[in-house]
């Protein structure tokens, strides 16, 4: 019995996603692997070594993004998803086998240029093959199995803390080399799936084309009127795009409706990192030491707090669709904005280290698990369904690949920026992201349409024509959908020819 449509667009998408679980395991396991005791006594690194190894990968990320754009163009969506693995097992190789801190680097650098590459094309590619209903809970997909990849790292390093010797490199080598079994089984059997139907056309494979649409969502009929009035869709605006939209990277910045896009996808992952996720993940492990918790225990609640992240990652993947993308993006920043404020007052009236105040630190540690759950329910999905949906074919990769970039550049300037400035100012520093996530609520509720269920093909309608200050503007006016129009009419032609015929 063949699967329904959308069931398979959901199951590539989940394998596609593959190379997500590899960007959130790679950052979970390798706090562990470096605080591990044969690491350190191996190694013996200072601390200005140990912030290198940890952050050279997302500056691998950031040029991997950057390389992936126009390979994504290029290549096509499949073959950039199988080299981004290719260069994360190279880099997940030399980690694994590091016999010095310059292997420890090079693989990190690898296995960040290669998670750029993945984490850049899979939403594009999800997006450009799922149905318009649950094209949200598809590309949702990449926080989910980020959260499922950092869930895995955080018990994987737990039980190898646990189980292994101190002074045996088991220790951390088995948790960095377990992350190579997703990415060999991801760079094997990618090209057995699908490519975009979008790319292909795009690239003159019309048939093809036509032929994979169908497969996705009429299981190879090419005569449904769904998949006939799609590809009428995608043809005439491809053929559009050709003749008017970015051809190069500068257009993306002096075509309006590309900026206007543009604008909003780097706003959306700028504003992410702004939200102080990277920070209070950052300093929570400070705390837990502060009130007198073991190694052993803070992994363990570090685990507790991936559960509770990828329940709401789950929620999101259930319910994006029909909440839609405006509405989850500014409640989500108001929930963190909440949640930071209870979090900056309890830190200045009982800082860490200064009371003995158990209760107010555990109330702190709870308030932090309240926090990852909205933003992983929200704000967090958000940055890769949206940048991933607004473009148009000829704009998507690269738009998406800016957008991408510009999310590895704040999370390295917050990993650099926030043990300074709790050293310097302390709980002050949290009224950063109070103030960012409020501001981040207004901007959003100020400047960004909504896009749920719309056809990718009519995006650029909806940005061209809707005013630049969207509470002003009239939603009826574009909630007909011009695809559902032309499933009509193929729907009618077809029973005219039938009824001639009989």
């Amino acid at each position: 019995m063949a699967l329904p449509p959308k069931v398979y667009q959901f199951l590539v998408s989940v394998f596609a996603s593959f190379g997500s679980i590899l960007y959130g395991y790679d950052l979970g396991v390798i706090a562990g692997a470096i605080s591990s005791p044969d690491f350190k006594s191996r190694f013996n690194p200072t601390t200005t070594e140990t912030g290198a190894v940890v952050s050279v990968f997302t500056g691998g990320a950031f040029f991997g993004a950057a390389f992936a754009g126009p390979c994504g163009d290029f290549l096509g969506r499949r073959l950039t998803i199988v080299i981004g693995a290719i260069i994360f097992l190279l880099g997940g190789g030399l980690q694994t086998g590091a016999q010095s801190l310059e292997y420890l680097y090079a693989g990190r650098v690898l296995a960040g240029l290669g998670v750029g590459f993945l984490v850049m094309i899979i939403p594009l590619y999800q997006a450009e093959i799922a149905h318009p209903s649950i094209r949200g809970s598809v590309t949702a997909l990449q926080q989910f199995m980020l959260g499922i990849g950092a869930l895995v790292a955080s018990w994987t390093t737990y039980g190898c803390n646990r189980n292994f010797p101190d002074d045996s490199s088991k220790q951390w080598r088995i948790s960095l080399g377990i992350q190579l079994v997703p990415a060999g089984v991801l760079a094997l059997l990618m090209m057995l799936f699908p490519e975009s139907p979008r790319w292909l056309i795009d690239h003159d494979r019309a048939d093809e084309g036509l032929r994979t649409l169908a497969r996705l969502h009429a299981h190879g009929n090419e005569q449904d009127p769904w998949v006939r009035a799609e590809y009428d869709q995608i043809c005439e605006t491809i053929a559009y795009e050709h003749q008017h939209e970015a051809k190069s990277y500068v257009e993306l910045f002096t075509n309006r409706s590309s900026f206007r896009r543009l604008l909003l996808a780097t706003a959306i992952q700028a504003s992410v990192q702004m939200t102080g996720v990277s920070a209070i993940q950052y300093y929570s492990p400070i705390l837990y030491g502060a009130i007198g918790i073991s190694t052993d225990n803070t992994l363990k609640y570090q685990g507790i707090s991936s559960v509770l992240a990828l329940l709401a990652q789950a929620a999101c993947i259930a319910m994006i669709d029909r909440t839609g993308r405006r509405w989850a993006m500014i409640g989500g920043n108001l929930f963190n904005c909440l949640f930071f404020t209870i979090a900056t007052i309890m830190l200045a009236v009982f800082p860490p280290g200064a009371t003995n105040n158990a209760s107010a630190a555990w109330a702190f540690i709870i308030v932090t698990w309240l926090y990852n759950i909205s933003f992983s329910a929200t704000n967090g999905p958000l940055s890769w369904i949206v940048p991933a949906e607004i473009f148009d074919t000829r704009t998507r990769s690269k738009g998406v690949s800016i957008g991408v970039m510009v999310s590895f550049a704040f999370n390295t300037m917050i990993g650099q920026v926030t043990p300074i400035a709790m050293e310097k100012i302390g709980w002050r520093f949290y009224i950063l992201f109070v103030v960012c996530n409020f501001t981040n609520a207004v901007y959003f509720w100020a400047t960004q349409p909504e896009t749920k269920k719309r056809p990718l093909e009519e995006m650029n309608y909806l940005f061209t024509n809707a005013p630049w200050f969207v509470p002003g503007m009239n939603m009826k006016d574009f909630e007909t959908h011009d695809l559902e129009t032309r499933v009509q009419e193929v729907e009618q032609k077809g029973s005219v020819i039938r009824q001639e015929e009989a």
